[in-house]
Order: C-alpha cells, then sequence, then structure tokens
C-alpha cells in the first residue's frame, strides 16, 4: 500500500507509550495496533484529529505517501 503510518515513530518522539495514547483518544489499544502496523483500510477523520491533538502533531507527521514502484521495485513489471 501506498500509503505508509508512522505512527509508532511519533509515539517515541513524544515517549507515550500506545496504551497511554489509546486511553487518552478512547480506542481500544487492539485498534491502535492494528493503526500503527497499516494493517487498516482507512481512518476516520475524527480519529485522525484525536491522534494529532493527543500527539501535538499533523496529519503529515503520521502518513506517508510511497508511490508502489518505490515502495515495491518489481510492481513495474521489470524482475532481477
Amino acid at each position: 500500500m501506498p500509503i505508509i503510518v508512522t505512527l509508532d515513530v511519533m509515539l517515541a518522539k513524544r515517549k507515550m507509550r500506545s496504551k497511554e495514547l489509546a486511553a487518552r483518544i478512547g480506542i481500544t489499544e487492539a485498534n491502535l495496533s492494528l493503526l500503527k502496523s497499516g494493517k487498516v483500510k482507512g481512518v476516520r477523520f475524527e480519529t485522525l484529529a484525536a491522534l494529532c491533538n493527543a500527539l501535538e502533531c499533523q496529519p503529515g507527521d503520521l502518513l506517508t505517501f510511497v508511490p508502489e514502484a518505490e515502495e515495491n521495485p518489481t510492481a513495474n513489471g521489470k524482475k532481477d
């Protein structure tokens, strides 16, 4: 997927544990874990806003776009 979730990086920068963040924004630790691992297909703007508020950051600090060709070098049909 071309969107990479960098929530774990921001948690480390803020020296905050997932458990604390989940409690602050009102989601389960399991759902936060799924979000951190990028195993979700989407995120509500309400949740994204709560994350940004709790972590004092911008959405771009939590999400990064990587074109698929960079993510998977064999995606363009060329194989080594």
